[in-house]
């Protein structure tokens, strides 16, 4: 007898689980994936065979299978990778309604290990310990879910901004200066040279309106925060867009029209995964509110807040404003002194900034405003934020060029994520999760 284990071979696959219908009764079909359970009943086995897509049924006739076939479902194990060849076969109970009867088996790799939580769900451990096996882990319906739904985000992001005339670009995610300055900065030798993992794309993206005047990038952001929450990561993807002659009314119009755009995308294409995940698809406003930084504090503070003028807005002032706008929310014209260097200030209230956070209840999902388009009155504010512009030589240069008038933001696609799988810990939204405790796997 052939040795348990074997290679691929000259097999290859010709459908996926999802594929199985009625429709193929009698055809052959050659079928990859790993086993997600095994059930014996009376002379019959059931394999639970599991794909990208889903799950089919594998029925072994113990009297009718081939001796071959027969040892090696006794050796299966779930989770171990398997192929099969064999035949289609209605079957109204089975998923999609139809199973394979197989000919031939072939196990590529016996699971040795069994993880102590059910990919279908119930109980699960700790999310550090089912970090541990990360890859293990997102084999669960929920996670394949919630990533699909990340996947649809993704690409009608991409969708949108291409579609509204803006190019995808790249920029440098190791730098020689910080972006926003402050201490949340991770430091790299660079060929015995200091540098420096980017916070943001900011710099490299105001520049490249010059050239191109409607941009957009979806990559990594370093920073090292110092808080644990379930809200903060070290290193998170962020969606970025730069738009030249414009300001900080009309990127917030985009970005809520994206908003929707997307929101719109998963309700179309993830109604199973949201059927998985026990939610429904999210309700959005016709017009998202805009309030007043000012005005925000003011209330806060009437109904017992700790809110203070000129501070950021965190913690429990947050969840109270959450409270009373559960929805899509921005807030607008915050202090100048709040905001980084780039920001511009208000030319008739210079105290007040261009700037806007987009909230979903107590969540920031996003940041932007109008940019300081006047080399003087950036190194001025480079200035004010003890930031010395030497260090910005190279960004500044490019102003005496024509630096046009321009707006922009980024968008934590992980919380956005959130929102939209209705999850509350934003490493369950992260493939590989990197905070100040967790650097593996």
């Amino acid at each position: 007898m052939a040795k348990l284990e074997e290679g691929l071979g000259d097999w290859r696959r010709t459908h996926y689980s999802i594929q199985i219908t009625p429709e193929l009764d009698g055809e052959s079909v050659t079928l990859f994936g790993w086993v997600s359970s095994i059930r014996t009943q009376g002379g019959i086995v059931f394999i639970v065979l599991t794909d990208r897509d889903g799950n089919v049924q594998v029925t072994v006739n113990k009297g009718k299978a081939s001796k071959e076939t027969l040892a090696r479902v006794e050796a299966l194990k779930p989770h171990s990778s398997v192929a099969v060849q064999g035949v289609v076969k209605a079957m109204a109970k089975a998923p999609n309604g139809a199973e394979v009867v197989p000919e031939r088996l072939k196990i590529l790799s016996i699971a040795t290990e069994i993880p102590s939580f059910s990919v279908y769900g119930g109980e699960t451990p700790s999310l550090d310990k089912r970090l541990d096996i990360r890859a293990v882990d997102l084999r669960r319906d929920k996670a394949q879910a919630t990533f699909k739904i990340q996947r649809v985000v993704l690409s009608s992001v991409r969708e949108f901004l291409s579609g509204r005339g803006y190019l995808e670009v790249r920029t440098p995610k190791l730098i020689s200066t910080a972006t926003e300055g402050g201490a949340s900065l991770f430091s790299v030798l660079y060929y015995n040279r200091p540098s420096f993992l980017a916070q943001s794309p900011q710099l490299y993206k105001e520049e490249l309106v010059l050239p191109f005047e409607k941009v957009y990038e979806i990559g990594p952001a370093f920073r090292a925060e110092e808080s644990r929450t379930q809200r903060h990561l070290s290193e998170i993807t962020s969606i970025d867009i730069e738009e030249a002659f414009v300001d900080y009314n009309d990127v917030m119009d985009t970005l809520e029209a994206l908003i929707k755009h997307v929101v719109v995308s998963v309700k179309d294409d993830c109604s199973k995964d949201l059927e998985k995940l026990g939610r429904g698809a999210l309700s959005v406003p016709d017009r998202f509110e805009r309030l007043r930084y000012t005005e925000v504090v003011e209330h806060l503070a009437k109904e017992g807040e700790d809110a203070t003028w000129g501070e950021d807005l965190t913690g429990p002032t947050t969840e109270e404003l959450g409270k009373e706008h559960p929805s899509f929310y921005f807030i607008t014209d915050w202090p100048t002194q709040t905001k980084p260097f780039y920001i511009k200030p208000k030319e008739d209230e210079p105290k007040l900034s261009e700037a806007f956070d987009l909230m979903y209840g107590a969540l920031e999902l996003a940041s932007g405003g109008s940019r300081v388009s006047s080399k003087s009155l950036l190194v001025k504010r480079l200035k004010e934020q003890k930031l010395k512009p030497q260090a910005f030589e190279h960004h500044l240069k490019v102003f005496d060029y024509g630096m046009p008038p321009h707006a922009g933001f980024g968008l934590g696609m992980e919380r956005l994520t959130m929102v939209l799988a209705g999850e509350e810990n934003i490493r369950e939204v992260t493939l590989y999760p990197r905070d100040k405790l967790r650097l593996t796997p």
